[in-house]
């Protein structure tokens, strides 16, 4: 499964994308399978997965998670059209 995550470190906005590493990485880090992320969704996960998406893209990180974690300003997910419901799927809800 592959993730886009907005990223601004204070320094401007970046996006990244998770991988099957990363991946891996956030399930030995929080001891869950990657699919509770949906039930269970925290902000720290969303940062971790920006935290290592970022360091393997080769983006200037600082070496311990909780550093990265408190210059950024924003992290969120980026959806694309296709991944957004229809207003036919709203509507069935």
């Amino acid at each position: 499964m592959q993730l886009t995550l907005k990223v601004n470190q204070g320094e401007g906005d970046y996006e990244v994308s998770t991988n099957l590493y990363t991946i891996v990485l956030w399930e030995r880090r929080f001891k869950k399978s990657f699919t509770e992320l949906g039930k269970d969704i925290a902000m720290e996960h969303i940062a971790y997965l920006a935290y290592e998406a970022s360091r393997l893209a080769g983006i200037v990180i600082p070496g311990e998670f909780d550093t990265f974690l408190k210059r950024l300003t924003v992290c969120e997910f980026v959806l694309s059209d296709d991944e957004l419901p229809t207003q036919a799927a709203i509507d069935t809800l």
